[in-house]
């Protein structure tokens, strides 16, 4: 069985897409329906913009979600299928969960695309810039972990943002207290701790404001019955009901990405086969090293799309 996986931020990179734009008239629309949806030429930028601008969380959300639309719209027009012929689940990382939620036309791409520029913004302007920092940590053994957030807690908040796989975890929260967590790493058995160039603190408690104006935006937009299960990065289960997928995408602003769960769940769920569409291959290497069992591919080149075995 299979499983269809979108990327997060941190994937974006200038040129993503491109190709697919210049050859594939589904892929075009693609691009051309967010850029009219939301008034700007994004497309420009993901193409032939500045690094710096398409980083940016308000333009990277909603560019990540068009080349992975765009791509896997070619894939299903290429290969003459729909998308739950093919895939048992699909899921998401971060952002990525609203990517997914449009794939099983939960949601339209118009509404994906509007509702990513708010989500973006509204994440940027939740933290006053410098003031809320993010940590990778490296380690064999987070046992101590819980002990380390606690010391720092006193200092501000400080949340495991994503828990991505057995070896890494992302924590979050106010600037102070997460340097502090990075200076102290080492006495509790964590192996690396790196500062992560983001330009907020994602998934902690800090992101309320944006949580509650998502949560204000998504009141006016209708949730359809998906057309294959999403396992959500809040709940790491698969989700049927449209009044619960969105509300798991509402709580997800403020609560770590249960990316090792999901990964677990789908190889309970007999899962043996994972398409990552999109730009980069984040989510097949935390797929790969996790399980020998999965059989990883990832669409990101006309190139790939050949060698897909799903």
């Amino acid at each position: 069985m299979n499983i269809l996986a979108f990327p997060g931020q941190g994937s974006q990179k200038i040129g993503m897409g491109k190709i697919f734009y210049e050859n594939f008239s589904v892929a075009k629309s693609v691009f051309e329906e967010v850029d009219d949806t939301l008034n700007i030429k994004l497309s420009k930028l993901i193409f032939d913009g500045d690094i710096s601008e398409l980083s940016l969380t308000s333009n990277t959300q909603p560019a990540l979600m068009a080349v992975s639309i765009a791509i896997l719209r070619v894939f299903l027009k290429e290969y003459k299928i729909n998308v739950n012929q093919k895939f048992k689940f699909v899921c998401g990382h971060s952002l990525g969960e609203f990517t997914a939620l449009c794939a099983a036309n939960v949601i339209s791409l118009k509404d994906t695309a509007k509702l990513l520029k708010i989500r973006g913004q509204s994440m940027q302007e939740a933290v006053p810039h410098g003031e809320g920092s993010m940590a990778a940590l490296i380690s064999s053994d987070f046992s101590k972990l819980d002990s380390l957030l606690n010391m720092v807690k006193k200092i501000g908040v400080c949340e495991i943002a994503n828990h991505n796989s057995s070896e890494q975890i992302v924590i979050s929260g106010d600037t102070k207290s997460v340097q502090e967590l990075v200076k102290n790493s080492a006495e509790f058995s964590i192996k690396r701790a790196v500062l992560l160039n983001v330009s907020a603190p994602f998934h902690c408690s800090l992101m309320m404001p944006a949580q509650i104006k998502l949560e204000n935006e998504l009141k006016e937009i209708k949730f359809n019955n998906p057309d294959l299960p999403i396992i959500c990065n809040y709940t790491a289960i698969a989700e049927n009901n449209p009044l619960k997928l969105k509300e798991n995408i509402i709580n997800q602003v403020t609560n770590k990405v249960r990316w090792k769960e999901t990964m677990e769940y789908a190889l309970n769920k007999k899962i043996d086969k994972v398409l990552e569409c999109g730009s980069g291959k984040v989510l097949s290497g935390l797929f790969k090293r996790f399980s020998k069992d999965f059989n990883v591919y990832n669409i990101e080149t006309i190139e790939d799309l050949k060698n897909i075995e799903i």
